[in-house]
């Protein structure tokens, strides 16, 4: 069954990327009661077992249904690219009660245990009381769970945004759109999303926020409901190797070859990415990696494109072959 999201003229103006901390929080409560999401997070789940376990996230999954939307207010689509984990929380605490207990509704009808758990803890009489109980546990689980490991999981977002955002100027968001996943087709004016629900949106000017996610594998998620803004949210590139540490026989003769700093560089380097999304990914001084980029550069390991006022930084075939030993 399709969503079916119709752009018109002013749509095309108004799409845009972004990420979220937000977001990224409630997939991985998602994730970690799925296991047919966690192939490409069993590095992560092994380092964070004994904090996710001392976790209690029932608030959370009683409005995570195996089949349904969650509610809208559990993770808006972020309003601007800075915005921080601290702001989208806020708007989640000021969400109005009795809208949260509509959109509430909704969600825990697909489910009814989870109905009857709620009305056991009292929500539907004190929906703020709802709202305070799982922004509680989202606080948690990005205290304990994500913040330790966002630098690396937002350098890995931002390179997504930027090679997307590359293509975008390139080919047309007609071309960009069924790269990112093949369950998204492109004709006419119409993104169709094949998934398990059906689902029509005239964007009407609103355009489309594009968001990748390193938790949503193996699923595209292909709307809001109004008011939201539509939103795209896909798994990112490079998530296969997002938590492997680089411990190959070519990495560590790479290590030995370039230092560790250059070869870390030049090894993060899977998609292209900018000073700034390196030395988050990396944990390193924003001036430690452009001195190091800029070596790799003259050394033929690295190309650099401006785009916008970024500079994106590829590696070169030479880079390629030496970062993998062939």
């Amino acid at each position: 069954m399709p969503t079916r999201l119709h752009f018109d003229g002013a749509d095309y103006l108004n799409c845009r990327f972004a990420h979220s901390a937000l977001w990224e929080v409630q997939a991985a409560a998602q994730m970690l009661k799925r296991p047919d999401r966690q192939a490409y997070q069993r590095q992560w789940l092994r380092r964070t077992y004994r904090r996710a376990a001392a976790l209690d996230l029932t608030p959370l999954w009683l409005l995570m249904p195996q089949r349904g939307l969650t509610p809208g207010w559990l993770c808006p689509p972020p309003t601007t690219p800075a915005t921080t984990f601290e702001d989208e929380i806020s708007q989640v605490r000021a969400t109005e009660p009795l809208t949260a207990r509509e959109d509430a509704l909704r969600s825990l009808a697909a489910t009814p245990r989870a109905l009857t758990a709620a009305r056991d803890r009292g929500w539907l009489r004190d929906p703020a009381r709802m709202l305070r109980e799982v922004s509680d546990v989202l606080e948690q689980i990005w205290s304990r769970l994500i913040q330790p490991e966002w630098s690396r999981m937002r350098g890995l977002l931002e390179a997504d945004i930027a090679f997307r955002t590359r293509r975008l100027a390139e080919n047309g968001l007609g071309e960009v759109l069924p790269e990112i996943d093949d369950r998204c087709t492109w004709q006419a004016g119409t993104l169709t999303v094949r998934g398990r629900t059906e689902h029509e949106r005239h964007l009407r000017g609103q355009g489309l926020v594009l968001m990748p996610s390193v938790f949503v594998w193996p699923h595209v998620i292909s709307t809001f409901e109004a008011p939201w803004q539509p939103t795209l949210v896909y798994p990112a590139r490079g998530i296969a190797s997002l938590w492997s540490e680089a411990a190959t026989p070519a990495r560590s003769a790479l290590t030995r070859l370039l230092g560790r700093g250059r070869a870390a560089v030049l090894a993060a380097l899977d998609a292209p990415a900018t000073t700034t999304g390196l030395a988050r990914q990396l944990d390193l001084a924003p001036s430690s990696v452009s001195s190091h980029l800029t070596l790799l550069r003259e050394a033929g390991l690295l190309t650099a494109r401006r785009h916008g006022y970024q500079v994106l930084y590829e590696r070169t075939g030479l880079g390629d072959a030496l970062t993998t030993g062939s």
